[in-house]
């Protein structure tokens, strides 16, 4: 669904990269004022621009021989452009806090497989928006503006807004929760906020619970297994959920990272 091509009637006459978005979306912003609505309808057609060049470059380097991991590696870096460009955009020109205070902040982090740094064209992108403290009208604007976006240019957008506080309780007392806070990789906004969550997640739910967490995965597995066969040797395997798949990978690196902190598979 998320790679149905866009409209050539919605997109400006010169494609624009991921990068190159800032410039464009700065230029645009002068031009129109200060008014939120109108900012999200002219800005959406140079977002979806940038989109479609990130796709057709991963098409083109799959078409000449890249390897699959590293073209969704590549997507995964365009799509960290492109929503870098967007939170910029909105809190500089639609929602721009001259002198902000402790609680106008914002961390925005990547998640689930998208946090791994590897995105595949028809994968959800998970985000995380990290605040100091509760919930702010400022703070629901500025995810509320973008999650807009992001589902305007067509994507599959999971998401959860959540304080320091919440992001540890619910680590505490949800396994799903705990692994994709493991899994978190920083993309923008006040990084102070992504460091202070991780730092207190190693402290105060890694370090106190490591058994219940690697027998909680296992379980996980075999349920998977007992569902989609424990043979190695089917005709038609699951290579995602099956015995020795993608998600048993996951699996082993997940308990790596728990128990010894190491943060590329390569550890």
């Amino acid at each position: 669904r998320a790679m149905t091509d866009v409209s050539s009637s919605d997109l400006p006459p010169t494609p624009i990269a991921p990068q190159d978005l800032r410039v464009a979306l700065t230029a645009l912003a002068r031009e129109q004022g200060g008014d939120v609505s109108r900012l999200r309808k002219v800005a959406l057609p140079l977002f979806k621009s940038a989109l479609t060049v990130a796709r057709d470059r991963m098409k083109e380097s799959l078409s000449t021989g890249a390897s699959g991991l590293g073209a969704a590696k590549a997507l995964a870096t365009e799509t960290d452009e492109l929503i870098h460009a967007l939170y910029d955009f909105t809190i500089k020109h639609a929602f721009y806090a001259q002198n902000p205070t402790e609680s106008e902040r914002v961390s925005i982090v990547a998640v689930g497989g998208y946090g791994r740094g590897a995105l595949a064209p028809g994968s959800d992108i998970d985000l995380l928006f990290i605040l100091p403290y509760k919930q702010t009208a400022w703070g629901e604007s500025v995810v509320e503006f973008m999650l807009y976006m992001l589902w305007d240019m067509g994507l599959k957008v999971g998401h959860a807004t959540r304080s320091i506080d919440e992001c540890i309780r619910l680590a505490k007392a949800d396994h799903t929760i705990r692994t994709a806070v493991l899994e978190a990789r920083y993309i923008c906004g006040y990084q102070p906020l992504f460091d202070e969550m991780k730092a207190r997640f190693a402290n105060e739910v890694v370090a106190i619970g490591q058994n219940d967490f690697i027998e909680a995965k296992l379980n996980e597995r075999q349920r998977r297994h007992t569902n989609t066969g424990e043979s190695r040797y089917l005709v038609e395997p699951n290579v995602k959920d099956g015995k020795g798949g993608l998600r048993d990978l996951h699996t082993l690196f997940w308990i790596a990272k728990y128990l010894y902190r190491v943060e590329d598979v390569s550890q």
